[in-house]
């Protein structure tokens, strides 16, 4: 089976109430990790890679190695552009082969984000390929993304209509009260899920989508302060939360950090127990398969997505 865009899976999702986990990759382990738990899960997955992640791992080389992943698995795979600045970056993820781009334009003000975003959508409906938009602002640092929490603004559901309607965007990310990066709450965890209502309402047949929506696994940080990390008090959104948001209408949910601290988790463990290991495949064989464990565990008892594809 090769890439295929997100349109039957999403519709898949709304119809049976689950969602499909979006999984952020910049190398070959991760890569791997991500496509070995989809095809254990029999899930449906969406693989990303932010501007940033392009720039470290190059384009081809992604191409080639997802292509290579999708070989491999038979259940569906889209490849996603995550937060895409420009109309130049989606234009080069499209034309490389990617089925899904998002363009963020939340950064601007109303008009401003839609004529971008109508923009990036007629150029990618001509070619196949379905395009993510972005209303709303989440907090947080994470890759190209830096807003602060006093800039963070709610998605109005009114506006969300409207905004669909006019730019004819296939997905729509929202902000309820995610965030990225690894320090997404100061107390306790909320979520607006009265606003996640009023949008569904609005807008019943299109996907929505929830950024900055990693667990935060407190496993993976212990583990990494233990062996020498310097990751106090990071805090994300809780398990049962994000389940939630999986019955109620979210279509995808990205994950970016946590992949990052389990990969880190156990790259720290091996230096630390084994400190004469210089071979890669030492330390970076069971980061990958952290990352598998990960990504199923999401898979199974988060998203609700095992058995899916």
């Amino acid at each position: 089976m090769g890439l295929v865009t997100t349109k039957e899976m999403f519709e898949k999702s709304i119809r049976e109430h689950f969602a499909i986990g979006a999984f952020n990759v910049n190398n070959m382990e991760i890569v791997q990790g991500v496509l070995d738990a989809a095809k254990e899960e029999n899930s449906p997955v969406i693989l990303q890679a932010s501007s940033s992640a392009i720039k470290y791992a190059r384009i081809n080389y992604l191409m080639k190695m997802v292509e290579a992943g999708i070989e491999e698995t038979d259940v569906p795979v889209a490849l996603h552009l995550d937060h895409g600045p420009d109309f130049e970056t989606c234009k080069m993820c499209i034309d490389a082969g990617f089925t899904s781009v998002m363009i963020d334009g939340s950064k601007y003000d109303f008009e401003e984000n839609v004529a971008l975003t109508k923009k990036v959508v007629d150029y990618a409906h001509e070619r196949g390929v379905v395009v993510e938009a972005e209303l709303g602002k989440l907090a947080g640092i994470e890759d190209d993304v830096n807003v602060s929490s006093s800039d963070a603004m709610f998605t109005d559901p009114d506006q969300a209509k409207e905004f669909v309607e006019r730019t004819g965007c296939d997905s729509l990310a929202i902000a309820i009260g995610t965030s990225h990066g690894a320090y997404k709450f100061k107390g306790d965890a909320k979520l607006r899920f009265d606003i996640l209502q009023k949008v569904k309402e609005k807008l019943p047949n299109t996907p929505i989508v929830l950024h900055g929506a990693s667990t935060v696994i407190p496993e993976l940080v212990e583990t990494c302060n233990k062996y020498g990390g310097n990751i106090p008090g990071a805090k994300g959104v809780p398990d049962e939360m994000l389940r939630e948001a999986s019955q109620s209408g979210v279509s995808k949910i990205n994950v970016d950090t946590d992949l990052r601290l389990a990969m880190t988790s156990e790259i720290r463990k091996v230096f630390a127990e084994e400190p004469e290991a210089f071979d890669p495949r030492k330390y970076l064989t069971p980061a990958r398969e952290k990352i598998k464990e990960t990504v199923k565990h999401k898979m199974r008892d988060v998203f609700l997505s095992s058995g899916k594809a």
